[in-house]
């Protein structure tokens, strides 16, 4: 039974009797939510055992690149698993990547050297790849519409305990079993999850999505060959972003060259594997994939430095320095709860600009925690008034991209959309990172030096560095609250849908066609007839 077959035919008191633990959707809804709770609890415990095994490995000089290598291959993975589920379903890759995600694990659990410890993570990656996409798909092949928003808000939930007590339980372990047991240990762990999920995701999700095998015939094999060459091109992509990465920890002039070669493989690689207009944040599927990028790249910047400013600048001790944005999980999943609620549907695309508009206001607070009589604990406020417009926003776009893509279309924009929210940490890393270099960050030291293990203060040229950063992540995040103003598709601005006249049209209307020239990817595959029929807009 498929999600299209459910919920219309039942009538609205129907609707508003089903859930996602109904019995219909509980044992799927269970299975899919556990996986998303062992990726959260993975990355945050993995993150705090790190250091030690770098150590132990004798590779703290290739640190960086135990966490980039698992990003670039993951680049390949959401590609791979985009196609993947466009012609076979989400079934084949989300089995094949959680097996290579636990794969990762025992490898780099069992490395002897740090070299292969770093492949272990690439492996990783592409497992996380294959996974994050194939999730996406799932929810749309086996959700009603209406139930979407919630499956959504659980994912978001699913981080906030792992991201509170994860690194607790890793350091436990790392300090009285040792490292190795928290990359050994979570593989076992998938195990049961797995087993409660593939049935019915066997039943309700398996097999090529309608309309996949017209396409194929119309194609006469093409799409096969497409397939591969948006692979290749997933492979450059990662590459020119693992040479970015490189170039922008290097100073010195001959950085340029790998930049360049850098760019020269992104621009025309992302130009197929982003929806056509995506740069320009054309109206509808296009200004929902760039914004995804945009939230994700301003706020993970934002916050990838809080601890080491606080630390360096405040002279606050690591662990209460991570605890100012402990609460920042708990208002991340507040947010995507209420985006999940019935009567915020007629106005999800305004949600999302609130919630740009609250990044906003946390990120541009964060700069003035400088300033040693604003108090810390304003700035954990702040973090939370971003996170919580986090929620609001990634949840709704993720809901969003699904409703503009076609059944046979999901699983390509689910790997677009994150596509562009890794890619854009990465850029947006490398350029504040060079940026926060040249004003004097690189001499920033967190060598403990008082009772609560902070450091002293830093020398007058680095608060400018600090303050440079989120600048930058600040005015990204600004471009979000106008990129959120074009997430309508052309149509349906120009002429909004009979029967809703509001911005969901929450009854029975149905939705405008997407323009096939903001729709179609620009490698030429055919673009979806319409946009697919939903009860709610």
């Amino acid at each position: 039974m498929s999600a299209s077959e459910t919920p219309q035919a039942a009538g609205p008191a129907a609707l508003r009797k089903e859930s996602v633990l109904s019995a219909a959707h509980r044992p799927l809804t269970l299975g899919i939510v556990s996986v998303v709770l062992l990726i959260a609890f993975e990355a945050t415990a993995v993150g705090t055992a790190m250091p030690l095994a770098a150590d132990e490995l004798d590779g703290i000089s290739l640190y960086a690149y135990a966490f980039s290598a698992f990003f670039t291959t993951s680049i390949v993975g959401m590609v791979t698993s985009g196609q993947w589920c466009d012609r076979r379903g989400p079934l084949p890759p989300l089995a094949t990547g959680i097996a290579l995600f636990a794969a990762g694990l025992v490898f780099s659990g069992t490395a002897a050297a740090m070299w292969i410890f770093v492949l272990g993570r690439a492996v990783q990656g592409v497992g996380g790849g294959l996974v994050i996409v194939a999730l996406y798909v799932t929810v749309s092949r086996a959700y009603p519409e209406h139930l979407r928003p919630t499956v959504m808000a659980s994912f978001a939930a699913s981080w906030v305990v792992p991201s509170i007590v994860g690194p607790l339980i890793s350091g436990t372990v790392t300090e009285h079993l040792g490292w190795r047991w928290v990359f050994l240990g979570i593989p076992a762990l998938v195990v049961v999850p797995l087993l409660v999920m593939l049935p019915p995701l066997r039943r309700r999700a398996s097999g090529p999505p309608e309309g996949a095998a017209a396409r194929q015939n119309a194609g006469a094999g093409k799409p096969v060959d497409g397939d591969a060459r948006r692979i290749r091109l997933a492979l450059a992509v990662a590459l020119g972003a693992g040479l970015l990465q490189y170039a922008g920890q290097d100073r010195s002039w001959i950085a340029a060259v790998p930049a360049a070669a850098g760019i020269a493989l992104l621009v025309p690689s992302l130009r197929v594997l982003l929806p056509r207009g995506t740069a320009r944040a054309a109206r509808g599927l296009p200004a929902v994939i760039l914004l995804r990028g945009v939230a994700a790249g301003s706020y993970v910047v934002a916050e990838s430095f809080v601890p080491l400013m606080l630390v360096t600048q405040r002279g606050l001790s690591v662990t209460m320095a991570g605890l100012t944005l402990a609460a920042g999980g708990a208002l991340w999943a507040l947010g995507s709860f209420a985006q999940s609620r019935p009567g915020m549907e007629p106005h999800r695309r305004r949600l999302v600009r609130l919630g740009m508009a609250l990044v906003v206001v946390g990120i541009g607070y964060t700069p003035l925690v400088l300033v040693h009589s604003v108090p810390v604990w304003s700035l954990a406020v702040a973090m939370g008034v971003g996170c919580f417009g986090m929620g609001l926003t990634i949840s709704s776009l993720s809901v969003l991209m699904l409703r503009l893509s076609a059944p046979e279309e999901a699983g390509r924009n689910s790997a677009a959309l994150q596509l562009s929210d890794g890619l854009s940490n990465v850029l947006l890393l490398a350029v504040t990172g060079a940026l926060f270099a040249a004003l004097g960050g690189g001499s920033v030291t967190v060598g403990a030096s008082g009772p609560h293990g902070g450091s002293k203060a830093a020398t007058a040229g680095e608060p400018a560095a600090f303050a440079a950063v989120y600048a930058v992540s600040a005015l990204v995040a600004l471009a979000g609250v106008w990129v959120a103003g074009r997430l309508r598709p052309r149509e349906a601005a120009a002429a909004p849908a009979a029967g809703g006249g509001s911005e969901g049209s929450g009854g029975s209307g149905a939705q405008p066609r997407q323009p096939v020239s903001e729709a179609r990817p620009s490698d030429g595959a055919a673009a979806p007839a319409a946009v697919p029929l939903e009860p709610n807009g």
